[in-house]
């Protein structure tokens, strides 16, 4: 899997953006048959965690995560599925993402100076490789948008921001371990 450039990430988010109702739900319903933990996370727990703060932006988030679903299908093809990942591997991906999280919470209570971002602490601080920055940058972008036109989302933009690198870091990874696994 490549980085998308700017010219294939416009691509492939227009297309998710033209897809109609029906083309959606049969997306949304084939992620869920085909990752089902991913989907809960993703759909249920994260959106969760950022109504806690507010409850629109849970639902943008939800959007959003809709049109990181399509662009990696449109861009890389179809969604690998749970049974073509080990259950070790699922487990190893949680706990390393589990663990980055809860380092940098640690590190946003020791100190309350400005910190590096989460992508800037994924690369500095573990060899979880920083993939899709286009994407992540296009996401981050979005959210900000949405949040200045209410100033009751502030409080959610960095938890849904954080949310959405996760889930494209999820994605990104799970693309690319099943791509080493048919290379080898």
């Amino acid at each position: 899997m490549h980085e998308l450039n700017d010219q294939e990430l416009y691509q492939a988010l227009k297309h998710a953006r033209s897809l109609d109702e029906a083309a959606g739900r049969k997306i949304l319903t084939q992620f869920q048959s085909d990752q089902p933990v991913l989907s809960q996370m993703i759909f249920n727990l994260f959106p969760a965690a950022i109504a806690e703060k507010n409850q629109e932006m849970s639902y943008l988030f939800m959007d959003l995560c809709f049109d990181v679903i399509s662009i990696y299908q449109h861009a890389f093809g179809k969604m690998p599925t749970q049974n073509e990942l080990s259950p070790e591997w699922l487990e190893q991906q949680a706990s390393l993402i589990g663990t980055q999280l809860q380092s940098i919470a640690k590190q946003k209570q020791a100190d309350n100076k400005t910190q590096a971002s989460l992508e800037e602490h994924f690369a500095l601080n573990s060899a979880v490789e920083v993939n899709q920055t286009g994407l992540v940058r296009f996401m981050n972008e979005s959210v900000n948008t949405y949040a200045a036109e209410d100033p009751n989302r502030n409080p959610a933009i960095k938890i849904t921001q954080t949310m959405l690198f996760v889930m494209i870091h999820l994605l990104s990874n799970i693309y690319n371990h099943t791509k080493q696994d048919t290379l080898h």
